[in-house]
């Protein structure tokens, strides 16, 4: 892999599926399910400050089957719950909400980032000494608490909150938002996934979005083609998920909102009355305000002995991003060039992304480029 800006995004878990949940809730003012809860903060010392009010969620993606029916299960041809023991997180977001709850910015972490795992209390008690592996290790070895100990402690950014999705709260999810639209340039026929798409724009439900976002051995781009076609699913999803077709649709609202609440796991301290709040702040927080990143990366191919090809993070770029996310400033910067000497008019801000971000206005099929 070459290429920074390819590494794993989510789909299932942007900020669309938070935006529209809150509003749900908010105007819908109950649903017929509670929150299932997990101590995700249990046990966690010497955690870092907080020195402003926005808002840090980790989203995290788990291949877990739970939740899917058998003909589901046979349709994406996963196995069953007992195959597939435990679970791993194959996807992992932080989401940063500005303290003034107008902008916010999605980062992804790679699930091969290499990590130092700190010392932890194994399921079996015993005392565990910190080593380093890959980062969704974490996760496996020690749930939601080891994986945000991890990564606290890389990017001294503290967590606020944790909010989990297995496989069934995607594909539910989607079909509860009436499909999600693609677009591939090419046909699809990928015999692992069981994705057969020909070239052009498609309308996906939640089982046939799910093998699309797993797909990756058609086109002979392996990860690379994945990863691009994730984030284009993952704008999709935040356009479909704020457009006035589901807004406006108190049915659609109800279905989704319901979904999600039949298989998210979110932290203990997370509440509705959070939610509520959090969704009449968030009224001025449009798409255009919503950027997507991967956190800065310095080889996206590092071989470690014994654990295989990594991914590192850029050790200066990474740090700067975290740092702004720490003190609640932009991640792009807008630069005005001084008037020329032969001009005095002021020429337009300058744009300057060193991060990469992306906006979830982005159309699906003009980003396939």
């Amino acid at each position: 892999m070459k290429s920074t800006r390819s590494i794993r995004v989510t789909t299932f878990l942007s900020i669309g599926i938070v935006l529209v949940a809150t509003i749900a809730w908010a105007g819908l003012g109950h649903v017929s399910g509670s929150l299932k809860r997990v101590d995700a903060f249990g046990g966690l010392k010497s955690r870092p400050e907080k020195p402003s009010t926005a808002i840090n969620y980790l989203l995290v993606g788990s291949d877990t089957r739970e939740g899917l029916t058998a003909a589901e299960r046979k349709l994406l041809r996963v196995g069953s719950t007992k195959s597939a023991a435990g679970k791993r997180s194959d996807t992992m977001l932080l989401v940063h909400i500005s303290k003034a709850r107008d902008k916010a910015v999605i980062i992804s972490l790679p699930r091969d980032t290499l990590a130092t795992i700190p010392s932890y209390i194994s399921s079996a008690g015993k005392s565990v000494p910190s080593v380093r592996a890959k980062l969704n290790a974490a996760f496996a070895w020690g749930g939601a608490p080891l994986l945000i100990q991890t990564i606290e402690s890389m990017s001294n950014l503290r967590i606020d909150h944790y909010v989990e999705i297995n496989f069934a709260g995607f594909a539910h999810m989607v079909d509860a938002l009436g499909g999600i639209e693609v677009c591939t340039k090419r046909d699809i026929n990928d015999s692992n996934s069981h994705l057969t798409l020909a070239a052009g724009v498609h309308t996906l439900d939640g089982i046939e979005a799910l093998k699309y976002v797993r797909t990756r051995d058609f086109d002979g781009m392996g990860d690379l083609g994945r990863m691009q076609r994730q984030q284009q699913f993952m704008s999709s999803v935040m356009r479909k998920a704020t457009s006035s077709g589901v807004l406006l649709n108190p049915i659609k609202l109800l279905n989704f909102f319901n979904a999600a609440m039949a298989t998210v796991q979110t932290d203990s301290a997370l509440n509705g009355n959070d939610l509520i709040t959090l969704a009449k702040q968030m009224r001025n927080l449009s798409a255009s305000k919503v950027r997507t990143l991967t956190v800065p990366l310095s080889s996206t191919n590092y071989s470690v002995e014994g654990l295989g090809s990594t991914v590192v993070w850029d050790p200066i770029l990474s740090a700067e991003l975290f740092q702004r996310l720490i003190n609640d400033q932009a991640v792009i910067d807008e630069v005005t060039p001084s008037p020329s000497a032969s001009s005095s008019v002021k020429a337009a801000p300058v744009i300057v992304d060193k991060f990469k971000t992306r906006t979830a206005l982005e159309n699906p099929c003009g980003a396939l480029k």
